[in-house]
């Protein structure tokens, strides 16, 4: 049966089958399916005396600052935006006029972000949940997964697609566990076994990046492919020295200790989240600043983003395209490592086969999220983050959710923010492309 179809001005024919095809359309009807939801069962599940309550500390204290929310009232009050929401945004797809789309749009990001506060009323309903804790959990998980996404950035604004992040943090967790293990062993003094353990994870990285540079600039293989190779190759490599070293030795499960920045750890909210933590948290937010600043106002920057583009345009003005994407590699395999670090070094004290869990993977999403640029990466790992500590939340307040599905979460985020709320993502035009000097 032919499908139904509206047009307006006699312009422009939009079918109804549309709406199952496109990310607005997808997204339009499933707002308007759990606004719904809301509507028909936060009644039959919650009375109007339910309240959830969102508290700057669970525990009992003088600086308790509490925001109790009644959960009926916000889950109708939520169904009634999603119903108008998605509404908006079907209207919006069979309209031509601009500033209706433009509030479609607004609409359903609205409701999007309205999500992760309607989880956490219904899953803390007649509980109280701490946001700060929340938020700081939130903003370390997603340290490795941040510092992964710049590694990428960095090889892609050059030119060079690098899905070896996870090899290459693996890689940096294992060698930085071996080496203050090792070091630890020897009577060697905690805190320069501990340096000298980050800058052997750094190094791993880089000798890993060196690789995926060798066989994908110098001999022009396939990225995707020297990228494969790498990951596979860090896999056998990490599970042979645990085998070998750590196995045979008494290994520790010493971390780094916590930095509190004096004066700014103190301040309410932000000092718990902001100013209380590792030295590789620190650095994430330190990598941030410099990646922007180098990326966009400064000569090596523009050179980067020029040979990302457009490789001959670039070695016609001079620039040598092939040790800037050599550096560039390098540079984040040297971040990669880092980020590899902060799952054994700062974080469990110990080194696992597979430890890293796919998280170079979730950074390259991030790095998609994103954009590529600096902030979008941010807020990218930032989502992530949030997504893997929700399902510790979820067994904190004994919501009945199988532990399958909460191990399952952040891979879930990955598939719904890559196949629908990133949009059209395009990044550096010459990513992937070996280049090939014209001969004069």
């Amino acid at each position: 049966m032919a499908a139904a179809s509206m047009s307006l001005r006699g312009e422009r024919q939009i079918t109804w089958r549309d709406v199952f095809l496109t990310r607005t359309g997808i997204f339009s009807v499933l707002f308007i399916l759990f606004g719904i939801w809301a509507l028909l069962g936060a009644p039959a599940n919650f009375t109007s005396d339910t309240i959830t309550v969102f508290a700057t500390d669970v525990a009992t204290s003088a600086n308790r600052i509490e925001f109790p929310i009644p959960t009926l009232v916000f889950l109708v009050v939520t169904g009634v935006l999603y119903i108008g929401g998605g509404s908006l945004g079907l209207i919006g797809l069979f309209s031509d006029n601009p500033t209706l789309k433009r509030i479609a749009s607004v609409a359903l990001v609205i409701n999007g972000i309205l999500i992760i506060p309607a989880v956490l009323v219904i899953a803390a309903a007649n509980n109280a949940v701490n946001i700060v804790s929340l938020l700081a959990i939130s903003l370390r998980l997603a340290t490795p997964i941040v510092m992964g996404a710049l590694a990428g950035m960095w090889c892609e604004r050059a030119g060079v697609v690098n899905i070896a992040i996870e090899g290459m943090m693996l890689t940096g967790a294992c060698f930085g566990f071996i080496t203050l293990t090792l070091l630890i062993g020897a009577d060697v003094d905690s805190k320069t076994a501990q340096f000298a353990g980050v800058l052997a994870a750094v190094l791993a990285g880089g000798v890993m990046a060196a690789l995926h540079a060798w066989l994908s600039i110098t001999f022009k293989i396939d990225q995707i492919v020297s990228g494969t190779v790498i990951n596979i190759l860090a896999v056998g490599i990490t599970s042979f020295a645990r085998r070998e070293v750590l196995l045979s030795s008494e290994a520790g499960r010493e971390t780094l200790q916590p930095i509190d920045i004096p004066i700014l750890s103190d301040i309410p909210i932000l000092g718990p989240i902001l100013f209380q933590g590792r030295p590789i948290f620190y650095s994430m937010f330190v990598l941030l600043f410099v990646t922007h600043i180098v990326l966009y106002y400064t000569r090596w920057g523009l050179r980067t983003r020029a040979v990302g583009e457009n490789p001959h345009a670039a070695d016609t003005l001079g620039i040598n395209v092939r040790r800037v994407r050599w550096t560039n590699v390098i540079i984040g395999g040297l971040i990669a490592g880092l980020a590899g670090a902060w799952f054994s070094l700062e974080t469990s004290g110990t080194f696992d086969d597979g430890m890293t869990g796919g998280r170079g993977f979730i950074a390259l999403a991030a790095l998609i999220f994103g954009k590529w640029t600096p902030l979008g990466v941010f807020a990218g790992g930032l989502l992530f983050g949030f997504s893997d500590v929700l399902g510790f939340t979820f067994q904190a307040l004994e919501v009945p959710v199988p532990p399958q599905f909460v191990q399952m979460v952040p891979y879930l985020v990955t598939i719904i923010v890559l196949a629908g709320l990133v949009g059209r993502a395009v990044g550096p035009k010459a990513a992937g492309i070996p280049y090939e000097k014209e001969s004069k």
